[in-house]
């Protein structure tokens, strides 16, 4: 391709809107293009690289047995009714009418859908184990999009859906794709780790994610290096951590703790350490409301406490004025002692002795409370977000965390969606039993975000070969040299005859203009002709590389070949 000729918008400074590396490199590289919130648009180069990720995706899941096929993306509403997720979809659903007025959906992910294209379809349990797969756009209206590609109202996924006959089935199913993602991000060029996860509205008894760590990322890693246990901070499971306690059988008291709203406040006010207080935090979930208890140094864990109080809806805090109306205090002063709401306490809370709560007052506070003589918790579980320095829940060693972007997600869905909509087969002796599905989801357009977030550095993008627009380019340094001109023409043609997926950046600009755009789009391999080309001599320089080394120009040809092909 001739850069005189192709769309590449680069810019030089960077745009207002971009937060993150990716989302500023692909705007100045002429990658995207914003068009609303979370909405983009894809130039040529942006394209051939998204094209390339959808590309080895495929072969991946071809590889592994799936079958391609595409599904609709405007949705007729009653599948997702009989699931039960046209309600918990919530406002992230796009929804809408049509003339007759029906509801349909513009698609956030097709579960249902499979499910009833397999009823519809297939007639004998001898058609069974299968995998179906597509790469298709999603729409969720996210209520913050940001990011660029990381986090949008539209993006590009590949969903595919697995249908066994029993459980060990399933287990199969669910290796072969775990193998195949392995194989996908590794061919991307990412840096990844798997990780037990949470399965979230899809559902189901197990789920791993594929997370690229990036200090981006919105999903938390907890790790050990001990065991090589991973898991997302929604799914770690916390081990109870013993701390200092105030010790003696002391008696329950009241105290005024005037502006003492926040743990900090209270330690700074009383003097005491945070891990001898627990904050009561009011929540709504579904149409009731609750109470969650943590240890002054530690979070709840949404994730936890809503799978663990089983609701439908996303969990939100109470309202202020909801809190008031509970308490009858202001917003910092709850607590457990005659809140009449169920009550959820972490486990870290149940060792705690003489310790500090909101008295429901407003400007008080207990302390010496202890469980069993002052309240009674409902419940008691982990509700809380691991840190590091915890104990590793499969050997005791020392959790790690970090930040990661999750560009992938396999589920063992079970029988959730074939029992809801009534996928069945008669098996060999003539009873009917319900089918097995997984899911398994990777981000396609998330996953060319992540790749320029690990691969970059302060000049541009460095695309792996796999996934660059353009494999290699020749760039003549003085676009008015009809020796140079002429030398870079035959050796892009070599180049393009061999396969080479090649520019040429015949512009009429300056030698340094080229070579920043160039770094900048992140091509993996560069020829300069320049000066010396009457001695038979060029610069070769892979994006890696500190500086440029002078080849031969007979042998620049064969030496972009070999490095594409040893990249591939």
């Amino acid at each position: 391709m001739r850069m005189s000729k192709l769309l590449m918008p680069t810019l030089r400074e960077v745009p207002a809107e971009a937060e993150i590396t990716s989302h500023k490199l692909m705007l100045r590289a002429g990658l995207i293009r914003k068009l609303a919130a979370g909405i983009y648009s894809y130039l040529p180069l942006g394209l051939r690289s998204l094209k390339k990720v959808e590309q080895i995706v495929r072969e991946e899941m071809d590889r592994a047995g799936a079958q391609e096929l595409l599904m609709a993306a405007l949705l007729p509403a009653e599948a997702y009714q009989a699931s039960g997720r046209w309600e918990v979809f919530g406002p992230s659903m796009f929804k809408l009418k049509d003339r007759g007025e029906r509801d349909f959906c513009l698609g956030p992910t097709h579960e249902e859908i499979f499910t009833q294209t397999v009823i519809d379809n297939v007639r004998s349990y001898k058609e069974y184990p299968m995998t179906l797969y597509q790469i298709q756009t999603k729409y969720r209206d996210e209520g913050r999009p940001r990011f660029g590609l990381m986090r949008g109202r539209e993006f590009i996924m590949k969903d595919a859906y697995s249908f066994d006959l029993d459980e060990k089935g399933l287990d199969e199913s669910y290796k072969k794709m775990y193998e195949a993602y392995c194989r996908i991000f590794t061919r991307l060029g990412l840096d990844f780790t798997v990780v037990d996860a949470d399965s979230g509205a899809m559902g189901g008894s197990g789920s791993q994610e594929f997370m690229v760590k990036s200090p981006v990322g919105e999903d938390g890693i907890a790790y050990c290096d001990d065991c090589g246990y991973a898991a997302n901070y929604e799914k770690c499971e916390c081990i109870p951590a013993e701390c200092e306690q105030i010790e003696g059988d002391l008696e329950l008291e009241k105290i005024e703790t005037p502006n003492a709203h926040t743990i900090d406040e209270l330690v700074s006010s009383l003097g005491m350490a945070a891990h001898n207080f627990a904050k009561t935090i009011i929540y709504k979930a579904d149409d009731k409301y609750i109470a969650a208890m943590v240890r002054g140094d530690r979070d709840v864990n949404e994730v936890k406490l809503k799978n663990l109080v089983g609701c439908t809806d996303d969990l939100e805090l109470a309202e202020p004025a909801v809190v008031r109306e509970l308490t009858r205090a202001q917003v910092g002063f709850a607590g457990p002692i005659g809140l009449d709401i169920p009550v959820y306490a972490d486990k870290e809370v149940a060792l705690m002795k003489n310790f500090v709560v909101g008295a429901n007052v407003t400007d008080m506070h207990y302390k010496n409370v202890n469980i069993g003589r002052d309240f009674e918790p409902d419940t008691i579980a982990d509700i809380r977000v691991v840190v590091t320095g915890d104990k590793c829940p499969k050997c005791g060693g020392t959790i790690k965390s970090e930040q990661g972007i999750e560009v992938g997600h396999i589920f063992k869905l079970g029988t959730k969606y074939s029992e809801a909509l009534g996928l069945k087969y008669l098996d060999e002796s003539g009873k009917q039993q319900t089918v097995i599905m997984g899911c398994y989801g990777i981000g396609v357009t998330r996953c060319l975000a992540a790749a320029v977030e690990q691969l970059h550095d302060d000049n541009g993008i460095i695309w792996p070969v796999s996934i660059a627009p353009y494999q290699a380019i020749v760039v003549p340094a003085n676009y008015k040299s009809e020796e140079q001109m002429a030398a870079a023409e035959k050796l892009y043609e070599e180049l393009n005859a061999a396969g080479i997926e090649t520019l040429i950046d015949d512009r009429s600009e300056r030698a340094g203009v080229k070579f920043k755009d160039a770094d900048l789009i992140g091509i993996p391999v560069r020829v300069v002709v320049g000066k010396k080309v009457g001695d038979g001599i060029v610069e070769y320089k892979e994006r890696t590389m500190e500086k440029a080394e002078e080849i031969k120009l007979d042998e620049a040809a064969e030496k972009v070949i070999e490095f594409v092909k040893a990249n591939l």
